[in-house]
């Protein structure tokens, strides 16, 4: 018992120095008070509890025969250290394998199942409630995209040339073709970077469905995000569409009366019915959702839990469209589904059943670099790619960056002309103040903007309407920029620059700070609160009431609604004129500003800053105190493992 303890000592005091979460070495002493635990299986049990925190859904056994230590970010006498006292760990994939197989602890997914709390499959370790989570999602999509649908062929391809113009460029109209394709199954996925029109052709997917099925009026609808921003901004931009589309179709289709009934995009906790304090929810399969179609937008944000979760809650007859870009940042919580789920959309890999269908209810033919032999997933599958907005130097920018060039990208930086880009490098926390309260140089305004709105307001002489108008102008013009940052702490991150923020803008006489709540103060909703309708990500700026100017009330913009909620019934919120480029995602801004720390981390990846490029609506503006971090970050893609794109 000896050297147990010495090691789960060992791994506490890793834990103490910062190498480990303390979750991780106390996942060891739970796996060691069940049963006669081996030195191995600790080892193994502490590496996957660490590997969950960094959102791995497994841990692969052959990660830790090369250089384990490289796995964890330790340096080799860390790990030389733990080998020691355990006594020698296996060194090959067959040793660990044989290892774990070997403890009571373990469940191997081959054998009678005895509820262990891991579970060893085939090379890869799970903590149960991943493995499970990972094999209900890709059993439901396989089964889900391998199942056609009854359709009248010819009766789409009419429709579709009516809802869609020939595309703007030469060449194939990926847009078109996503609507042939996600009609066909239960599941299917729509991916493309920024402006490539997800939802305007996900608007004529709905305009597709509502034509063609037998009893248009009753068809249920269901549109959701994994945030409430992401949510809004969805429906905003589908009510859009579908409105002009409306014009389009004429008498042909009444599609305003159809989709008057429509209702708001919600987040995904509200729709499935969240329960507070636990992770179930009120739907499941027991009592699935009453919708017979379901819009996902963002699906890049959606953890491997809440994917599962999803999936469960559909009932049998349901088609489930993904839409998102499967190259930004994956969820905050373990798992990369969206990119699991599209590793063959660059390449297509359409079969000749597909494409033969494709060229019948669209018209469309595949090029032959995207056919092949994929699995059923790949069928179901339609990347977008032509960005129909998004252009110039910074769709340039996130090209250079997408394919890991970091050369490119930093010789798209360097040669903007047009005032569209900017790299501010070695540069100061003051200068980057300057930069967010008055933009730069070509790309003028900053938070200056919406507080120069806030003195407009004279309570005692303005009515209800008046308040609201103000409101909306105030809010909208804090959407004119937006400081993203890398990382939560520190003189770079969000905490030291929002503090650097309000402090200036307090010296200054733009704000008067009176504890926590201030008129003008910016705020991000970090917990979902069902109880005042607001949703981890909403942004919205506290000001005064229109009925009591001396009360606070938070405003939120949804759409052109303004909606306001009492201060004091705000508990989870947090200062809002910086925020991490995970918090951005669902959101786009006139003028992006990107802060990259002094110091690598293995949170700076190339899909970070993918991610922070692409929330540019016209200006972006990189922030390096060492340009050199730029390079390392953009040759960094993000690695998570899984084997939900193996079970496919």
């Amino acid at each position: 018992m000896k050297p147990h303890t010495e090691l789960l000592t060992q791994l506490d005091h890793l834990a103490d120095e910062g190498y480990l979460r303390r979750l991780g070495s106390a996942f060891a002493r739970f796996i060691a008070s069940l049963d006669q635990a081996t030195p191995a299986l600790l080892i193994a049990s502490c590496v996957l509890s660490e590997l969950e925190g960094r959102g791995h859904s497994c841990l692969q056994l052959t990660a830790l025969t090369a250089e384990p230590w490289a796995l964890l970010g330790w340096d080799a006498q860390n790990w030389q250290i733990v080998d020691q006292i355990a006594g020698s760990l296996p060194k090959t994939t067959a040793e660990w394998r044989t290892a774990l197989a070997n403890c009571t602890q373990v469940w191997l997914s081959t054998e009678p199942d005895s509820q262990q709390p891991l579970v060893l499959d085939q090379d890869r370790l799970y903590l149960r409630r991943y493995w499970r989570n990972e094999t209900q999602v890709a059993e439901t999509v396989r089964f889900r995209a391998a199942h056609p649908r009854s359709l009248d062929v010819a009766q789409i391809r009419k429709w579709l040339d009516k809802l869609f113009d020939s595309p703007p460029e030469a060449g194939t109209h990926w847009q078109k073709i996503a609507c042939a394709v996600s009609v066909r199954s239960h599941f299917s996925i729509i991916t493309g970077g920024p402006g490539t029109g997800k939802t305007y052709t996900v608007a004529r997917l709905l305009a597709l469905l509502l034509a063609i099925d037998d009893d248009p009026a009753r068809l249920r609808v269901a549109m959701a995000a994994p945030t409430g921003k992401a949510a809004a901004r969805l429906t905003q931009s589908i009510d859009t569409a579908l409105a002009e589309l409306a014009k389009k179709v004429g008498d042909a289709l009444p599609l305003a009366q159809l989709t008057a009934r429509l209702g708001a995009a919600r987040t995904l906790h509200s729709l499935l019915g969240a329960r507070p304090n636990s992770r179930a929810f009120r739907h499941h399969s027991g009592n699935p959702l009453a919708v017979d179609v379901l819009i996902v937008d963002e699906a890049s944000m959606v953890h491997l839990e809440m994917m599962a979760a999803l999936l469960d809650t559909l009932p049998a007859h349901a088609m489930v469209v993904l839409l998102g870009d499967k190259d930004q940042l994956a969820s905050v919580e373990a798992g990369a589904v969206l990119g699991d789920l599209c590793s063959d959309a660059q390449t297509g890999g359409y079969t000749e059943n597909s494409a033969d269908y494709i060229v019948k209810s669209s018209g469309e033919s595949i090029p032959s670099e995207f056919l092949g032999q994929q699995n059923e997933l790949a069928q179901q599958t339609v990347m977008l790619r032509h960005s129909h907005r998004f252009s110039g130097p910074i769709a340039v920018l996130a090209l250079a960056i997408n394919s890991g060039s970091s050369m490119d990208a930093m010789e798209c930086l360097r040669a903007e002309e047009g005032n569209l880009l900017a790299w501010l490098t070695q540069t100061t926390t003051a200068a980057t103040l300057d930069l967010a309260l008055n933009g730069r140089p070509g790309a003028e305004g900053g938070y200056a903007d919406y507080l120069r709105i806030l003195p407009e307001y004279h309570p005692a002489a303005s009515d209800t309407l008046v308040h609201e108008n103000w409101v909306r102008k105030v809010l909208r013009a804090f959407e004119g920029i937006r400081v993203l940052c890398a990382v939560r702490e520190g003189e770079w991150g969000v905490t030291g620059l929002n503090l650097a923020i309000e402090r200036r803008l307090e010296a200054e006489g733009w704000i008067k700070r009176r504890g926590e709540w201030y008129v003008g103060r910016p705020v991000m909703v970090t917990r979902n609160d069902y109880g005042t309708g607001v949703f981890n990500g909403d942004i919205g700026i506290a000001l005064p009431d229109a009925a009591r100017p001396d009360v606070l009330r938070v405003y939120f913009l949804e759409g052109d609604a303004v909606r306001g909620v009492l201060t004091t019934r705000l508990r989870d919120v947090e200062t809002a004129y910086a925020m991490t480029v995970h918090k951005s995602q669902g959101s786009e801004f006139q003028h992006t500003v990107l802060v990259l720390p002094p110091q690598s981390s293995p949170v700076l990846t190339r899909e970070l800053v993918y991610t922070g490029v692409t929330r540019a609506r016209k200006y972006f503006t990189l922030v390096t105190p060492d340009p050199s971090v730029l390079a390392s970050s953009i040759e960094s893609p993000t690695r998570r493992e899984s084997g939900l794109y193996a079970r496919l």
